[in-house]
């Protein structure tokens, strides 16, 4: 198959790609405003992307606990993705697998029940995997509030999270306000995201990383002085879970990128920090469709979360 050869990535494209991170269903012309383009030339630079492979697909991410499933956060010393993906299937159902530079695996696990037995399941299955965090779906300030239209919605979002409006009216057989309407909800709902995979290899003179930080008290303090000082790197929203935050960021070189990660270190409140440098990032959605075959067969229009993950 031809790859196309694109000329080296601008600043351009480095802010629609941070927008497409945040919102993939961002008009053309809306992300033109934003960073001083046409939209044309948007559309010309995002089908650019699209065939040399920076951008490998765009994609909905919905946090687990929003739909009553738990997470476990783990960090395993090695990069074999597809042994460590068939370890992660004996526990549950993969969240992201990202092998990251220094022959380490960032990986999620999405669990229905009985999380703290499963990691321990963890632990003996994975040699010297490290939990970084366990986020159990009743301690999670994620929430969602799903009727069964909003599946069938997101079931079809789900194979093209850029569709139009018009076309997925067709396919589930619904009006275009009460597709127009669910998708708003979800576009303003924190625990369901728009966005897209990307190749880490292939932003040439660009450096994506996530700095993981652990904060000791008042999160959100750090998060927005962070914010105020480094908000012009950011590559994605931040993330947060009870006393973690992970930031999604960018650098022109490894060394400025260094440069940022002990300013952020040294930020009051902040007790421990660590730097993943992303080779290939996958994000399965399996478990997204699960849910969905289950809330398919409840009889009720609104899905309780126990009809979902049952």
């Amino acid at each position: 198959m031809h790859v196309l050869k694109l000329n080296k990535l601008d600043n351009y494209d480095m802010k629609i790609l941070g927008i497409l991170t945040i919102n993939c269903r961002t008009p053309d012309r809306q992300i033109g405003k934003k960073v001083g383009l046409s939209g044309v030339s948007v559309k010309s630079r995002i089908t650019k992307m699209e065939r040399a492979g920076v951008i490998q697909n765009f994609t909905m991410k919905v946090e687990p606990p929003s739909l009553g499933y738990s997470v476990i956060y783990l960090v395993v010393p090695n990069d074999n993705e597809a042994g460590i993906v068939k370890k992660l299937k004996l526990v549950g159902e993969p969240f992201f697998v990202v092998p990251c530079l220094g022959d380490i695996t960032a990986c999620g696990i999405v669990v229905e029940k009985d999380v703290e037995q499963k990691t321990e399941l963890v632990k003996n299955l994975i040699n010297n995997a490290r939990i970084v965090l366990t986020l159990d779906a009743k301690e999670s300030e994620f929430r969602v509030d799903l009727t069964k239209t909003d599946f069938k919605i997101l079931e079809q979002l789900l194979k093209n999270p850029r569709e139009k409006i018009d076309s997925i009216a067709k396919f589930t057989k619904l009006s275009t306000k009460t597709v127009t309407r669910t998708i708003e909800k979800f576009e303003v709902n924190p625990a369901i995201q728009f966005t897209i995979i990307y190749d880490p290899r292939k932003l040439e003179k660009f450096i994506a990383f996530a700095l993981l930080a652990m904060v000791q008290n008042n999160i959100k303090k750090v998060k927005k002085e962070i914010e105020t000082n480094f908000g012009d790197y950011f590559w994605q929203v931040p993330f947060t879970a009870k006393e973690l935050l992970v930031l999604f960021m960018y650098s022109d070189n490894i060394y400025n990128a260094d440069i940022m990660h002990h300013k952020i270190k040294k930020i009051d409140g902040i007790v421990f920090t660590e730097v993943f440098f992303p080779k290939k990032i996958t994000m399965p959605t399996n478990w997204i469709n699960n849910s969905i075959k289950n809330a398919s067969r409840s009889e009720k229009l609104h899905v309780h979360i126990k009809q979902i993950n049952r």
